[in-house]
């Protein structure tokens, strides 16, 4: 068989999972095909909490090669027309992400994210003279903005980082000593003339505890990078997820129109790759306090009264996770879990649901006389693909099944214009599931994989091989070309940290 080839002291190997070590770790989910918007019930009542995507990536801006740059969205199916009030993120809540650079799923290093809106003018924000009285203003701006004129802005959104080492909660915690600025959200043209030069000016260089090297930090409104047909999926699958059954179609994907608020940090690699081998697991998570009292004489500084410990309310990693894999009564249980309890749903991996309804949906459609769900039981090409890192490409050093993102900071990233959006199931090895970068069709990818692509040759190095995980006979439709028909890549987004592009704006209808 062909070998991979990885730089820097990561050789490639044949990865084959027995079934003893599959059932030896400690695994949760199968595959992931889409994003996390609304994926559980208790999240559906606390959207400025919820996660919607989760990108970890080399970066790949020219010159930037040395850094991973993460990118953790919150606040779904955001309307550019939102207003008045807009998408400010929750004063109360702790947004994190979370680095374990072992392989023992637990965090070793966090990035901690709070957020504070203040009332400008002593906090009466913008006030005006009606006839001998001054009065504040219902609005949150009053006339246009930008880079260097924020002075019509009546609120200013701002939010602090720290770093922990260690236990997220009992660690040791490093606040980075700066207050930074989140710009307004894309309210319209007449407003921020340009909106791109505004939120980019916000864009900062900042030193982190324990990196000698700076990174560089954005938090602020992003057209929604992620593509998918969202309606007709959740319309049981309404469409034949075959290559010439549907067109390949920008029209396709339902979020194409929608914002989010995107968390983006980029981190030089030598702080995060600690002692193990190079390959890091990540995943981002809010939480809010325990306690929450409703303030019957409610003001802007205090609607509520909160205390208590954190407590975490949304989780994710891999996208769609909790939507369609993850069992109806234990949503809410994996929001608040940890990469390192995900023993507590093994079965959704090794008998996963998800490719017997698309037996059940589409056999007759696909032609098909029997059973078109693979039957490798128990799943190990998906325990490799999605919760263990497959063995010489982003496998860590311990090898614990859990549900995180792992990154192979080894290999170098594909130049922009050059990558694949199948990934490495398209030769290209710096893509999803080794990370996951904007432009990867993650849709498209994991459809693939839960009907068994891995059991057929893939392209290695330009190659056809079988990993060894299973058999062509286990997986019928395996080498079919799966979509939902909404593609997506690379150049369709920004070349330049922080990749995501120029949110939709309130008046026009069309971001860029």
């Amino acid at each position: 068989m062909p070998k991979l080839t990885a730089p820097k002291g990561f050789p490639l190997t044949k990865a084959i999972l027995t079934t003893t070590a599959l059932m030896g770790a400690t695994i949760l989910t199968a595959p992931s095909w889409a994003s996390s918007h609304r994926e559980a019930p208790a999240i559906t009542e606390k959207p400025k909490v919820d996660g919607t995507d989760f990108y970890m990536f080399r970066s790949y801006e020219q010159g930037r090669e040395g850094f991973v740059t993460f990118i953790a969205n919150y606040q779904p199916l955001q309307d550019g027309y939102g207003g008045p009030n807009y998408f400010t993120m929750d004063q109360d809540a702790l947004y994190e992400i979370h680095v374990d650079n072992d392989g023992d799923a637990i965090e070793d290093i966090t990035y901690s994210f709070t957020f504070d809106n203040i009332l400008t003018n002593d906090g009466n924000g913008i006030t005006l003279d009606i006839d001998g009285m001054t009065l504040p203003i219902p609005l949150r701006f009053a006339g246009p903005i930008g880079a260097r004129n924020t002075v019509n802005l009546a609120e200013l959104e701002t939010y602090t980082i720290g770093v922990v080492t260690g236990d997220r909660r009992s660690g040791t915690r490093t606040p980075v000593g700066l207050r930074f600025t989140k710009p307004l959200d894309n309210v319209g043209s007449k407003t921020i003339p340009d909106y791109e030069a505004y939120a980019l000016s916000n864009v900062s260089e900042v030193t982190l505890p324990g990196c000698d090297t700076a990174s560089r930090v954005f938090v602020g409104q992003r057209q929604d990078a992620f593509a998918v047909n969202l309606g007709r999926i959740f319309d049981l699958v309404n469409l034949v997820p075959l290559e010439g059954s549907i067109e390949q179609s920008a029209a396709n994907n339902e979020l194409a129109d929608k914002n989010v608020t995107s968390i983006a940090l980029e981190v030089p690699i030598s702080c995060l790759v600690g002692d193990g081998n190079g390959v890091i697991g990540a995943w981002t998570t809010a939480s809010l306090p325990q306690a929450q009292i409703l303030d019957p004489i409610p003001t802007f500084e205090q609607p509520a009264l909160q205390g208590g410990a954190f407590v975490q309310v949304s989780r994710l990693s891999a996208p769609l996770v909790n939507e369609v894999v993850i069992g109806l009564p234990l949503k809410d249980l994996f929001n608040g879990s940890e990469p390192k309890d995900d023993a507590q749903a093994a079965a959704f991996v090794t008998n996963p649901t998800f490719p017997a309804l698309i037996d059940t949906l589409f056999r007759d459609a696909l032609g098909a006389e029997d059973n078109i769900a693979p039957s490798n039981f128990p799943r190990t090409d998906l325990v490799a693909a999605f919760l263990t890192g497959v063995e010489g490409v982003n496998q860590q050093s311990i090898v614990t099944g859990s549900e995180m993102m792992r990154l192979n900071t080894g290999i170098a990233p594909t130049p922009f214009g050059s990558q694949s959006n199948l990934g490495v199931a398209g030769d290209d090895l710096a893509g999803f599931p080794n990370g996951r970068r904007p432009g990867d069709d993650v849709v498209d990818i994991a459809l693939r994989v839960v009907m068994g692509a891995l059991c057929h040759d893939i392209p290695v190095n330009g190659e056809p091989t079988n990993l060894g995980f299973c058999s062509p006979e286990d997986a019928p439709v395996g080498d079919a070309p799966f979509t939902d028909g909404a593609p997506v890549k690379d150049t369709d987004l920004k070349a330049v940290f922080p990749y995501l592009n120029t949110p939709i704006a309130g008046d026009a209808g069309t971001g860029n």
